[in-house]
């Protein structure tokens, strides 16, 4: 009933959802024909504006579908948490629309990175946010994107000390580790010292803002998702 219609034009029909057409519709319509990503993330800014959770999960889980969690996070989910962060910066509202995205995106894809089914690692990679990094969403999505690659993981997650870090690393000697600071503070060379050496040695993969490439020569820095997955894919022998 809305196939041809314009994204913006598709985005207001389902605002307006009374019932008569079913969100997955209205999201196979809109995911089917938007070629352009741009367009495919305002439909969802005005849906977040409008707070319609069921739409946006409805959206976001058709794409991750059609797309993979890779093209999805770089394509649909990052430019939209940049222009909601935007408005939350030029307005000084919109928080509750953030906090909204942020919890559906991380439960899908929490879903996507499920069990594995015959992984291809035998021991698992390490994902932690490194010191006081609270900012764990990029965590997840290369948890995700891992699992697509059918690479086990071990999530730490947000807040996750060095102690806790070296721990892990002595009792289940990962391939890899990847850890994620996204603010200057959180990213200190220093820590990466403070890893037990062990044989093999694991890859060391550092991602997001926080670490200064001058000063991180004994690990390897990515600059996106793509780059820390075939950063892991490498050391797992994939």
């Amino acid at each position: 009933m809305i196939a041809g219609v314009s994204p913006a034009e598709a985005a207001q029909r389902a605002l307006a959802f009374d019932g008569e057409v079913s969100p997955d519709a209205i999201a196979n319509s809109i995911t089917n024909d938007v070629a352009i990503r741009e367009e495919l993330v305002e439909t969802l800014i005005r849906a977040a504006r409008a707070y319609e959770r069921n739409f946006i999960e409805v959206l976001l889980r058709s794409e991750l579908s059609a797309r993979g969690i890779t093209n999805t996070w770089n394509e649909v989910i990052v430019p939209l948490l940049i222009l909601i962060g935007d408005e939350w910066a030029e307005s000084g509202t919109g928080i509750e629309t953030e906090h909204l995205v942020s919890e559906i995106i991380k439960r899908l894809l929490q879903e996507a990175n499920s069990s594995i089914q015959n992984p291809i690692n035998a021991r698992p990679v390490l994902l932690a946010c490194i010191g006081e990094e609270m900012h764990s969403l990029a965590l997840y999505a290369l948890g995700a994107a891992l699992s697509e690659r059918k690479i086990a993981t071990r999530f730490l997650g947000a807040r996750t000390p060095i102690e806790a870090i070296s721990a892990v690393v002595k009792r289940s000697a990962p391939p890899a580790i990847f850890l994620w600071a996204q603010l200057d503070k959180n990213g200190k060379p220093e820590v990466l010292g403070e890893i037990p050496s062990i044989r093999p040695a694991p890859r060391v993969v550092l991602g997001g803002p926080g670490w200064n490439r001058k000063e991180v020569k004994s690990a390897v820095l990515v600059d996106d998702l793509l780059d820390a997955c075939e950063e892991i894919m490498r050391a797992v022998g994939a």
